[in-house]
């Protein structure tokens, strides 16, 4: 009974590991996502200003 019951938590435990580092890459994909645009747009300011100079 108890091998079964120390079964069932290691796999209850791995299974919340793996949800845990999934979720975890999730949000740094839509951080990358977001710094990148927040790239973009300065990029084009920039290069708006830049035009704007001359």
């Amino acid at each position: 009974m108890h091998t079964t019951e120390y079964d069932l938590a290691t796999t209850r435990l791995s299974e919340l590991r793996a949800e845990a580092d999934q979720a975890g890459r999730v949000r740094r994909l839509r951080a990358a996502r977001r710094w990148a645009r927040r790239a973009e747009y300065a990029s084009r300011r920039a290069a708006r200003a830049s035009a704007a100079v001359r």
